[in-house]
Order: C-alpha cells, then sequence, then structure tokens
C-alpha cells in the first residue's frame, strides 16, 4: 500500500516524510472518511429528509402563508432534470465516441455526487469555515474516469476534467445557497427571496472566476513556482494513476469504513470532523487547535455569553480579513506590471 517511501527515496527524509505521509496516507484515507461519515449521517438523516420533502409537497398544495416563504417545490424537481440534461450534454459533446448512454450514465452519476458532496461540503464548511472541495472533486472525478477510461487517455481526460468542472461549480453553489439560508433563518429572512437572489446572481462567480484563473495563468503559468496550483497537480495525478491502474482504494476503503464507524458513535458529525484533521494540512489543524483552546478559556474566564457577544464577531473578523487580504494581494499582484508601465 506504499505506506511508507523506499529506502533512499529523499536526500532528507526526516523533512520529506511528513509531505509524504499526508500525501499517500492522511489524504486518500482523510478522503475516506469524509465520505463513509456523510454516507451515515445520510443514512441516519433520511427519515429526516424524507419528512422535509413531504413538508414541502404539502405546503405546495395547501397554499398557506408559510408555503409562501419558500419557492415550490416543483423548482427542484425541474433543478434535478436540467442538471441531469445539462451534464449529459457537456458529456456526449465533450469528445468524440462517447456515445448517449456512457454520457447519461456519467450524467446522473454526477448529478447524484452533487446532492452528496453538498451535504458533505455543506456541514464541513458549518463546522469549520473550512471546504474540502478538492477532496470531493478528486472523488467525483475518479468516479468519472472509471467510467470514461476506455475512450483513451486523452478523451477521458478532456470529458471528466469538463463534467467534474460542472459538478465542482454546482457543489460550490449548493454549499453557498445552504450556507446562506442558515444565516438568513437566524436573522429572519425569507427563504424565497434568498433563492430568488442566489439564482439571479448565480452566474457572476464561475464569469469571475474564470477570468481571474486566465489573468493568473497569463501572468504567472500556472503549475510555476508563483503559481504552483497544489490542488490542480494532485487531481492530474490522481488521474494519470486511475489510468495507469493506480488507485489508492484500499486506503479510501480503510477511510470509509472508520467514517461508518465513527459516525454510529451518537456524536454528531464524528466522522467528517475526524476525516478533516487526517484531510487538512498540519498548520490548518493547529490553527483551529489554538482557536478552540481559547474558546475554552474564554469560555471559563469571561463566560460563554462574551464568546458569543464578541468573541465569534471577532474570529469572523479575522476570516473576512484573511480573505479581504488575499484578493489584495493578488489584484496588487496583477496590476503591478501595469502601474509600473503608468510611473515609466
Amino acid at each position: 500500500m506504499d505506506l511508507l517511501p523506499a529506502p533512499g527515496q529523499f536526500e532528507d527524509p526526516y523533512a520529506a516524510l511528513p509531505k509524504y505521509m499526508r500525501l499517500n496516507l492522511f489524504r486518500p484515507v482523510g478522503i475516506g472518511m469524509l465520505v463513509g461519515g456523510a454516507i451515515t449521517g445520510i443514512v441516519l438523516a433520511f427519515p429526516l429528509i424524507v419528512n422535509a420533502i413531504r413538508s414541502m409537497q404539502s405546503a405546495a398544495r395547501t397554499r398557506t402563508g408559510r408555503s409562501a416563504d419558500e419557492m415550490p417545490i416543483r423548482f427542484l424537481y425541474f433543478g434535478i432534470a436540467a442538471a441531469v440534461l445539462v451534464l449529459s450534454i457537456v458529456a456526449v459533446y465533450s469528445v468524440a465516441g462517447m456515445g448517449l448512454m456512457r454520457g447519461v450514465i456519467m450524467a446522473v452519476i454526477g448529478t447524484l455526487w452533487i446532492w452528496m458532496a453538498g451535504v458533505i461540503l455543506s456541514e464541513c464548511i458549518g463546522r469549520t469555515n473550512w471546504s474540502p472541495m478538492s477532496g470531493m472533486t478528486l472523488i467525483g472525478v475518479t468516479i468519472l474516469v472509471l467510467i470514461a477510461r476506455d475512450l483513451g487517455s486523452s478523451a477521458a481526460i478532456v470529458a471528466c476534467v469538463m463534467v467534474g468542472a460542472a459538478m465542482s461549480s454546482a457543489m460550490a453553489q449548493a454549499t453557498d445557497l445552504m450556507m446562506d439560508l442558515k444565516t438568513g433563518y437566524l436573522v429572519g429572512a425569507l427563504p424565497r427571496k434568498q433563492q430568488m437572489g442566489q439564482f439571479i446572481a448565480t452566474w457572476l462567480g464561475p464569469v469571475v472566476i474564470m477570468v481571474l484563473i486566465y489573468v493568473l495563468h497569463r501572468h504567472y503559468v500556472l503549475g510555476s513556482e508563483r503559481l504552483p496550483a497544489p490542488q490542480a497537480s494532485a487531481l492530474a495525478g490522481v488521474i494519470e494513476g486511475i489510468l495507469g491502474g493506480d488507485v489508492p482504494v484500499p486506503k479510501y476503503a480503510a477511510g470509509a469504513v472508520l467514517g461508518i464507524l465513527l459516525g454510529t458513535t451518537g456524536v454528531g458529525g464524528l466522522g467528517i470532523l475526524v476525516g478533516l484533521g487526517f484531510y487538512l494540512p498540519f498548520n490548518i489543524v493547529l490553527t483551529y487547535t489554538v482557536g478552540m483552546l481559547l474558546r475554552i478559556f474564554v469560555d471559563r474566564v469571561r463566560g460563554p455569553r462574551y464568546s458569543h457577544e464578541v468573541g465569534i464577531p471577532v474570529a469572523a473578523g479575522f476570516i473576512v480579513g484573511e480573505g479581504l487580504m488575499g484578493v489584495g494581494f493578488a489584484v496588487y499582484a496583477i496590476a503591478r506590471p501595469w502601474l509600473a508601465q503608468l510611473a515609466a
């Protein structure tokens, strides 16, 4: 299972071993635990999901004042059908030789994975404000590659990346909508207006991101030292490994079993939380640990009310400030050559 590197593989094994273990053991096991924990959560919450859908259907039939707060449930059914149709078109016309049946299978599986990954991502963001989007994309593209591997290396890569990009966009939008609805519920917003706002503006994010990636690639080149794109490199390595017959199935399976067992302990989301600990880089895990220790200390010294009224808003400001600084540095890096030309 390649748990340890071969003798002499690294010049400085003490420096290289942590990264090797994270990429080759902790990361795939963590991804498996995320999936296993999510599956357990979905199974345990399935009666609640069924009741929620029935409640939405009942509200749509009775047309009470409460039902006016939500968009009609037929939009949900329409969205599922539209997702399958769009993904089918993308898959069938992505490469020659795909075929209608294979394209539809990829679309149906992709739609199901969007739903399941959306549940995982929403729970992870809700608990830690960290999204394992790359891991969910990794699994989704892995499934697609297994379906399309008979098309040949180049054709399989093109088809799976195109369908995988559509899946990733949908998963990100679903996660964003779920989190916005949660925030809106806390402040008393109407879900219908939130949903309408999301649908009106949902096209803006992908367009902005595509333009930003194009500009960054033109200036720095994706995969270079200035723009290493580690997640894209990891995804490329996984695709090449699958097409070459090298898939870490035992590690994914072991992680999934652990996630399922942890999910049945009765502690909500334990499988996903432990899976995140395996999946995330050590500096992120360490930062969360320090933050939780500070929260426990403040709760004991100043009380939980102080943490809710002061600590949480300050922590939210840290998160927003870090994001704004990242965007600011990116904009400055792009605009610096133009500013230098203007100054000259």
